[in-house]
């Protein structure tokens, strides 16, 4: 039985994610464990899920504290007083979906043998509930934002110059706690969309360009240095510049990495090579996508920063829960130094060229095999997650989706990349029987 994705258990509700769905995986996860705390972000199933673990959970003997409705990294900094948290949660995806994402006591997400025993659990049914007289008890905390504050303006104690920041919390989690932060931090803040409700009616809760008009709208009507984005449970963070533009993810990531002075940072092996570049004295490790396995990598190298260009940023000195709030706080103190716009002109660009070919899921081991017969000639291979190649001025990437009957190519150079993207593209083409888009 494989319920857990790239980050946590996640899908429709009532469909994929149910009461009863939710109730096993809390009876599963309290095997062997005492004290729970748990929270939600504000999506209208996230009361009834919530529940359903908790009662899986004081079912096993757990005893349950809950926080309410805080983002996933107030959650997970929280956990560190208990032998797990619980964040009720579809982080980035539509209104429609909910999910369940497990923390250990170190802010990190539950790893891959956690995931295997809790789904192993579920599928044999093998629960050990707890006598009548040893069932958990439930209670609340009310300080789970103030703590989450407090450790982050210990970090960063002042931003200075009052900077103009626009942050738009899209309705999501965020919104109890990165306005009263910026604004306790010293920073002029206009806040959009930062009421809680949880059918997110002013924008899809992922912050990606697409979503963010009004956020670059306003940055550039108000003249503000730096605009703030979250997603649903403001796990992720995503900016735009003093310019109004927005900044990827790949742009952000070599912004974080060149501040944090790390020895050694984890990125996954979609991203571009305008991370190493921009940090020619540091490693850089490549992951698996998800934030839980760039997390277990920081982990086992000692890492001192990890991210995704998705807007998942790492800093373990906090907490290995991606934390969107205190990347926000660090992401305005860096450009109290500079304008955030001089810094992404500043970075080197290359030619990026991605697409998809449609694969079965059932064919997908198959075609891979394929593909990597076919690439392994080409340069330097890692099949850490689908297939990397690295060439000379550039790399190709080729993997299979995780959420789609798809396989996704991307390639990338310092010079024209065409050649390389068209010669993969005509590789998995003629594997999949299936044409690029």
């Amino acid at each position: 039985m494989k319920l857990f994705g790239s980050s946590g258990i996640r899908g429709l509700t009532n469909v994929d994610v149910t009461p009863q769905l939710a109730l096993n995986v809390g009876k599963a996860a309290g095997k062997g464990r005492s004290r729970a705390v748990i929270a939600r972000d504000p999506r209208v199933a996230g009361i009834m899920i919530e529940e359903a673990v908790s009662a899986g959970l004081m079912s096993a003997g757990v005893g349950m504290t809950r926080l309410g409705v805080v983002p996933t990294p107030t959650l997970a900094y929280a956990a560190r007083n208990y032998e797990m948290g619980v964040m009720i949660t579809a982080s980035h995806n539509p209104a429609r979906d909910i999910g369940i994402k497990l923390w250990n006591s170190d802010g990190m997400a539950f790893d891959s043998r956690q995931q295997q025993e809790i789904e192993q659990t579920v599928e044999i049914a093998g629960y050990a509930l707890a006598d009548w007289d040893r069932i958990g008890t439930s209670g609340v905390y009310e300080m789970g934002v103030e703590d989450h504050i407090r450790a982050i303006i210990d970090m960063v104690p002042s931003i200075g110059n009052s900077p103009k920041v626009v942050i738009d919390c899209g309705s999501g989690a965020g919104s109890v706690i990165t306005p009263l932060l910026l604004r306790m931090l010293g920073c002029r803040v206009l806040a959009l969309n930062s009421q809680l409700d949880g059918h997110f009616p002013a924008r899809d809760p992922e912050p990606k360009e697409a979503n963010l008009g009004l956020l670059m709208k306003t940055v550039q009507d108000w003249g503000a240095d730096i605009g703030i984005a979250h997603d649903g449970d403001a796990d992720r963070m995503m900016a735009v510049d003093d310019r109004g533009r927005f900044v990827g993810g790949d742009q952000l990531l070599a912004i974080f990495a060149a501040h944090e002075d790390a020895a050694s940072i984890v990125v996954p092996v979609d991203t571009s090579m305008v991370v190493d570049d921009a940090l020619p004295g540091a490693k850089v490790i490549r992951s698996r996508v998800g934030d839980v396995y760039v997390a277990e990598a920081m982990k086992q190298v000692g890492a001192g920063f990890g991210g995704e260009p998705s807007g998942s940023w790492i800093f373990p000195r906090l907490s290995f829960c991606p934390d969107g709030i205190y990347a926000a706080a660090r992401l305005i103190e860096i450009v109290g130094r500079g304008k955030l716009s001089e810094m992404v002109d500043g970075l080197p660009t290359y030619q990026t060229r991605r697409t998809g070919a449609a694969c079965a899921n059932e064919r997908k081991a198959e075609v891979m095999a394929v593909v990597y017969s076919e690439l392994s000639s080409m340069g330097d291979v890692s099949d850490i997650d689908g297939i990397r190649v690295e060439v000379d001025g550039g790399w190709v990437l080729v993997r299979p989706s995780g959420t789609e009957p798809k396989i996704r190519i991307t390639a990338e150079g310092r010079s024209d990349v065409d050649e390389l993207f068209h010669a993969v593209c005509c590789i998995v083409k003629l594997a999949t029987g299936s044409t690029c888009d």
